[in-house]
């Protein structure tokens, strides 16, 4: 498939090993200046993307990420970081890379050139028509993520895809693809760079207002988040206490019963009112 793949094309900048180290870091700053610009041109495709997973979230739906490299570690952070910020089970949102958990730290050879591997590594999820699987490839082209995508799509499972390079297959093949076009990276093909920014912009967007749209939030509360740190507990009484008229000693003891701040205040509230 001929397409402009802006990812691969050659860095503007010259000579880098010449320059002198804060010409390196305000370049690159430059450069990075630009991404959300770029995520800006695809928030209505995020949008429409967003919209089908809630859809298929409120049906008891799951959401997959597939990826390889950085995309595919990217996921996993994204999908790691929703139980504890949401308080939402652990097989709700999943990552999954090519090349399995040893590719977390480590790079696999040829994990992403295995067209069949990707639907292999999901069918132990047992995937089903509410679920959505989000492939994620700044090339758009990683064999992997789009034979995952291909098999999801003919077994009726909704897709998804986060790409740096228009007209790639991972802006053709899912229902819902987002292509951010950041141009070319500061290190010719580093698309750790700017496109794996890209990537991590709208890997947030994603589940932030997803879980948002999932009642997961109230205010700008995270209500339901684990309290798995001082830091967390603190935050929890304060909270509270910014919802209900109580004391900090209060505060911290409705915590510690109900181990949630929504459960804390909604029994404050309707012991106070019933």
């Amino acid at each position: 498939m001929d397409f402009i793949r802006t990812t691969e094309q050659d860095s503007k900048y010259q000579h880098l090993e010449k320059m002198p180290v804060l010409e390196l870091l305000t370049s690159i700053n430059n450069e990075d200046k630009t991404v959300p610009l770029a995520v800006e041109k695809a928030l209505p495709q995020i949008e429409k993307l967003v919209l089908a997973l809630v859809d298929k979230m409120k049906q008891g739906g799951r959401l997959f990420y597939i990826g390889a490299g950085t995309s595919g570690r990217l996921g996993i952070v994204d999908a790691s970081e929703c139980p504890p910020t949401f308080g939402v089970p652990h097989e709700l949102v999943n990552g999954i890379i090519a090349g399995g958990d040893t590719a977390i730290r480590k790079a696999v050879e040829f994990a992403e050139d295995d067209t069949e591997q990707a639907w292999k590594d999901l069918a132990p999820f047992n995937l089903n028509t509410n679920d959505t699987v989000i492939g994620i490839a700044a090339s758009g082209t990683t064999p992997y993520v789009i034979g995952g995508l291909n098999q999801c799509k003919a077994h009726g499972i909704a897709t998804g895809g986060i790409t740096c390079n228009e007209g790639s297959p991972l802006a053709l093949v899912p229902d819902y693809p987002v292509v951010v076009v950041v141009g070319p990276e500061f290190v010719t093909g580093s698309s750790r760079m700017k496109a794996g920014t890209a990537q991590k912009l709208v890997l947030n967007m994603i589940s932030t207002t997803a879980m948002i749209q999932l009642g997961k939030v109230k205010g700008n509360k995270m209500v339901d988040m684990q309290l798995s740190n001082h830091k967390l507990v603190n935050r929890g009484v304060r909270m509270i206490m910014s919802e209900i008229p109580v004391s900090e000693k209060e505060a911290a003891e409705l915590l510690e019963t109900f181990g949630n701040v929504r459960k804390a205040v909604e029994h404050w509230s309707k012991k106070q009112y019933s």
